[in-house]
């Protein structure tokens, strides 16, 4: 036991930056590993990570962004105090001043493309227990809660899954589920992209993919449906357009012409028998036509919320305002308008929003020359994962559940090391990195 103990101990010291403790480098990695399964355990390892990471360095407003940040976290908290929301505002600000501080004190493990590649794997083999619980609950009949460590870490599936039919795993709900498989998905896809890979370990990674594949499209997410079609151009890489990108067309067209309303009968017709019903009429909304009230859809809530962001737009209404107004202008209740920044202009102002926004859009256009157009496939993976994020956020709230919110802001942190890459320091390694 004690020599497997030390191996493993060698593996989780391997490629190790050189500004990052080797405690922390430990507790990153098995934090990211743990996160999916234990919101609890993944945190408390990101949480020493994150202190052991803020140890030693520059001061944290020496950075830009960090100033950015901490300007932002000062207009949330003054906009608590006539908040409409009360006290659950004060409670909403935890949604994001900590993870301003992780974006900062994650980055020493993400100094490297070694590194980045490592946490990108790390974040792959944490997806597996949410594909294999996604498959049995809907396949097998698994259902919970399943408990361990006196309740420490609950798994909550439901037979079924969660709308019934739909693969939620170990997430409340399926669009959530489909929220983690989209961010692992282009990780995934580097993994499996990556040159030199042994046959054995290529093959392994390449069941992976299926089985993700599989339960994205179990979890009848269109947003996550989108991702995968989304990532592929993108972790392929430039020199893979030319042929990709007019075969993926074609492909976004011929599903196009199965699903929008108004394409003639002759195209749609031909279209239809090409692309399986269980995709053209869940974007088309087929099977809900004429059921679903005009408040509860996406384009009534925006609506709600953009009037009442022109009656507050400074300071805002305060986080978890939504949920209390919407049922009251309304009748029906909603506990979030289904996208970021018009929740965050809603909750804390059109300020914080803008500077949210552009915090986010800078990070990813500074990165784009490195990661995507020069960057290994791994860097390419890491850019895709956050756009895809980005994506998500215009017309869902994933990152209500902590665990996307913390692999959100991880993947974010790593994009600053891409534009500025860190200087090495050569590190023994008694072990190769496993892939």
């Amino acid at each position: 036991m004690s020599a497997f103990l030390q191996v493993l101990d060698r593996r989780l010291l391997a490629q190790r930056p050189a500004a990052a403790a080797p405690l922390g480098w430990r507790c990153f990695q098995i934090g990211v590993f743990l996160l999916a399964a234990s919101a609890f355990f993944g945190g408390l390892f990101l949480f020493v990570a994150l202190i052991l990471g803020s140890r030693g360095r520059r001061p944290i407003l020496a950075a830009t962004t960090n100033r950015l940040l901490l300007l932002v976290a000062a207009l949330m908290a003054l906009g608590c105090f006539g908040a409409y929301s009360g006290w659950l505002s004060w409670v909403g600000l935890g949604n994001w001043l900590p993870f301003f501080w992780a974006f900062w004190g994650f980055q020493p493990y993400l100094a490297t493309a070694a590194a980045r590649r490592r946490v990108a794997l790390a974040l792959v083999a944490a997806t597996v227990p949410v594909i294999l619980t996604g498959l049995g609950q809907l396949w097998w009949g698994w259902h919970g809660p399943f408990q361990a460590l006196g309740g420490l870490v609950i798994w909550h599936i439901k037979a079924g899954g969660n709308p019934p039919g739909r693969l939620a795993g170990l997430f409340d709900y399926a669009n959530i589920a489909g929220s983690w498989l989209a961010l692992a998905w282009p990780l995934l896809l580097a993994a499996l992209l990556q040159p030199r890979l042994d046959p054995r370990r290529r093959a392994v990674v390449l069941l992976l993919t299926v089985g993700l594949v599989t339960a994205m499209f179990l979890t009848d997410s269109r947003n996550g449906w989108g991702a995968l079609l989304l990532a592929v151009p993108l972790v392929a890489g430039p020199l893979s357009w030319g042929w990709l990108l007019p075969l993926l067309l074609l492909a976004v067209a011929v599903i196009a012409a199965a699903s929008l309303v108004g394409v003639p009968e002759l195209l749609q017709a031909p279209a239809r028998v090409v692309v399986p019903e269980a995709i053209w009429g869940r974007l088309s909304d087929f099977h809900y036509a004429g059921q679903r009230p005009q408040e509860i859809t996406r384009l009534a809530q925006w609506h709600v919320a953009l009037g009442l962001i022109a009656e507050r737009p400074w300071l805002g209404w305060g986080a978890a305002a939504f949920s209390l107004i919407y049922p009251l202008r309304t009748g029906h209740w909603h506990g979030h308008p289904h996208n970021l920044p018009i929740d965050l202009a809603l909750s804390h102002g059109v300020p914080v929003a803008l500077l949210l926004v552009a915090f986010v859009l800078g990070l990813l256009l500074r990165a784009f020359g490195p990661a995507l157009l020069r960057g290994g496939v791994f860097d390419r993976g890491w850019w895709t994962a956050v756009l895809v994020l980005v994506a998500l956020h215009a017309t869902d709230m994933p990152f209500y559940d902590s665990r996307i919110n913390v692999a959100g802001w991880v993947l974010l942190a790593g994009l600053p090391a891409m534009v500025r890459p860190e200087p090495q320091r050569a590190l023994p390694v008694a072990s190769p990195a496993p892939v």
